[in-house]
């Protein structure tokens, strides 16, 4: 059972004193002597960044390799951990010099005059042109550019054809067709959605995009004003077809104690029809016995659904940001402009995939399509014809506290812990005491 999200901020906060020390202590450091390597600190969302984020691991490896006169010092913690130190970091102006943040919680900060307008660098760079303009717009308040691409969010559903085949499925399209596919695999025993709630209340991903099937964009900016509510009949529409989900027998009966790494592994071992991921889980999945039976679908369209059906979560994640005090420090500041110009390099980015990643900005990767079949198929579903993405994901335009609720209220209802109408409650009490 996965705690309630003030449980969780409260544990996180006293995670975060306890800690505070080390942040502070690797951020506050002055440059190195001009003989020396010019440090730069990296914090990020993983406790283990070598192990939990590959790619990322690869970029500073290979930048170290290119560039032995700076050396990336990479830190990280549990999302929850990660974003109450760096707040309490803001406050006593002790930030790492790049870091990962929630897409509100780095347009605080701008505002604070905490981290840097990328603006310039990114033009200086010769990069602007080298992302989307969706990625820009997306992380541009005013006339500054706060933030860069972290990683991509193109998520959905992962599937078994082998296990739908043997059972005279096809790949659904619809909602009422994986409804009808969750019914018969529950009469064989078969979990249809593989997801876990345990440690890993976010893990919510195909949901979080069908609320943009249910007119979130349209509405975010309402709800947030206070104008519109979270708490309306479309939401409760989509929060009602979850509840049919779950009483269909589409979630594993230990939904509630798995985790997200079990949940994985319990799809790659052939015992759930489909997963609730991203392309991060395309390594795993390529490494499993599964893998010549894996394609990805973009989640299902609603009849009663509102706007466009034919989208797929395929954005920029959380953006990495630039410490405002990085810009007073000469030797740091050519060491991260070094940086992120190799980051949103061609070779980069190539390393991205390599490690299951789609590319972030407009490169054309190199895909094995046989060594690499389930990226390649996520990367496919993203490209078909008719197909478009919101752009940015729904937890990504609220605080951490709404964007906890959202998640409790999600698998509140899985777990049929809430009803519909208890659910859109939660979040929209979350987003009034803000």
């Amino acid at each position: 059972m996965s705690f309630p999200f003030t449980i969780r901020v409260a544990a996180a906060v006293i995670a975060a004193s306890a800690t505070m020390g080390g942040l502070a202590a690797c951020s506050s450091s002055n440059s190195s002597p001009s003989d020396g390597p010019t440090t730069i600190s990296l914090s990020m969302q993983n406790p283990d960044v070598k192990t939990a984020d590959p790619a990322t691991w690869a970029i500073v490896q290979a930048f170290e390799k290119e560039n032995p006169n700076i050396k990336v010092e990479v830190t990280g913690e549990a999302v929850a951990e990660h974003l109450q130190k760096l707040s309490i970091a803001a406050q006593s102006d002790t930030l790492p010099d790049v870091f990962w943040v929630y897409k509100s919680n780095a347009e605080e900060m701008l505002q604070g005059g905490k981290v840097m307008n990328l603006g310039p660098v990114l033009g200086d760079l010769g990069l602007t042109n080298k992302f989307p303009k969706s990625t820009v717009s997306n992380f541009t308040s005013g006339d500054a550019v706060y933030g860069v691409p972290y990683q991509g969010l193109l998520t959905g559903l992962w599937y078994n054809k082998k296990i739908l085949q043997d059972n005279g499925l096809q790949v659904p399209t619809t909602f009422d067709e994986l409804l009808a596919v969750a019914k018969k695999l529950k009469e064989k025993g078969i979990t249809t959605i593989s997801d876990g709630a345990n440690q890993s209340s976010f893990s919510v991903w195909s949901f979080l995009t069908d609320l943009d099937r249910f007119g979130y964009a349209d509405k975010v900016q309402g709800i947030l004003k206070g104008t519109q509510s979270y708490d309306n009949p479309d939401f409760v529409h989509l929060y009602e077809h979850i509840a049919e989900l779950r009483d269909a027998g589409a979630f594993a009966s230990n939904v509630s104690t798995q985790t997200y790494q079990q949940a994985v592994d319990q799809f790659t071992s052939g015992k759930a029809a489909m997963l609730d991921a991203g392309v991060w889980a395309s390594s795993a999945i390529q490494k499993s016995s599964v893998a010549g039976s894996v394609g990805f679908w973009a989640g299902p369209q609603f009849k009663d659904g509102v706007g466009s059906q034919n989208i797929i979560m395929n954005v920029a994640s959380a953006p990495l940001v630039v410490s405002a005090k990085v810009s007073k420090d000469n030797a740091k500041l050519a060491a991260v402009k070094k940086f992120l110009a190799f980051y949103y390099g061609d070779a980069a980015q190539q390393l991205l995939v390599d490690n299951g990643q789609p590319p972030v900005t407009t490169y054309k990767p190199k895909v094995d399509a046989t060594a690499q079949s389930a990226l390649k198929s996520a990367l496919d579903a993203a490209t078909q014809s008719g197909v478009t993405s919101p752009e940015s994901q729904p937890d990504l335009l609220v605080s951490t506290t709404v964007a906890n609720a959202m998640y409790d209220s999600i698998y509140g209802v899985i777990q049929n812990q809430l009803s519909p109408k208890q659910a859109v409650a939660l979040v929209q009490q979350a987003i009034q005491s803000k």
